[in-house]
C-alpha cells in the first residue's frame, strides 16, 4: 500500500505541526487522547479513520511492520470533522499495547525524541468494520477505498 498525501488538512489544538505533545496526552499524565480536526475531504468520503504510530519505536514485527502503533479507530462517520479530546467514540481498534483505545506517548527512558504522527485517512465506503482491528489489519481492509489522507506530527520523550 502507498502512502500519498491528499490536500486535506489534520490539525489538533493540543500541538502545533511539529510541536511537543502535552503530557496530558502521553503515559505520563492522564493518557486521554488530543483533539483533532480536519477539512478538506475528498468528494466521495463516506468515512475516517484515525492511526496514532510512532515510527521511531524500536520495534519492528515478525511480519515487517515498525514503530509502535497507540490509536486505531474508525467506521467515523463522513458528517464529522472533528475529535474532542478524550474522544473514544465509534470503533476502536487495537493498538500496540493489547488493548483497545487511545494509548498516549511513552517511549522507552533515555530513548530520546520520538515522533507520533497522527493519520485520518478519508475511505470510500462507510463504516462497517469489526471492532479489533490492528493498524495493519485496518490498512489491509481499507486499501481499495482509500481517497485521501494526511496527518499532523508531534514529539515527545520522557525524561
Amino acid at each position: 500500500m502507498g502512502f500519498a498525501l491528499s490536500d486535506m488538512q489534520l490539525t489538533s489544538s493540543a500541538f502545533s505541526e511539529g510541536g511537543a505533545i502535552p503530557s496530558k496526552h502521553t503515559g505520563e499524565g492522564p493518557d486521554v487522547s488530543p483533539e483533532l480536526s480536519w477539512t478538506g475531504a475528498p468528494a466521495g468520503t463516506q468515512s475516517f479513520a484515525i492511526i496514532c504510530h510512532d515510527p521511531d519505536a524500536p520495534l519492528v514485527t515478525p511480519a515487517g511492520s515498525y514503530g509502535y502503533v497507540h490509536w486505531v479507530l474508525y467506521n467515523i462517520p463522513a458528517s464529522v470533522s472533528s475529535l474532542a479530546e478524550g474522544d473514544g467514540g465509534y470503533t476502536q481498534g487495537v493498538n500496540d499495547f493489547g488493548r483497545p483505545g487511545y494509548g498516549g506517548p511513552m517511549p522507552p527512558n533515555g530513548h530520546g525524541v520520538h515522533r507520533y504522527y497522527f493519520w485520518v485517512l478519508a475511505l470510500g465506503s462507510e463504516g462497517n468494520l469489526p471492532e479489533g482491528l490492528s493498524m495493519t489489519d485496518l490498512l489491509k481492509a481499507t486499501e481499495g477505498d482509500l481517497i485521501g489522507m494526511n496527518r499532523v506530527v508531534g514529539h515527545y520523550s520522557r525524561a
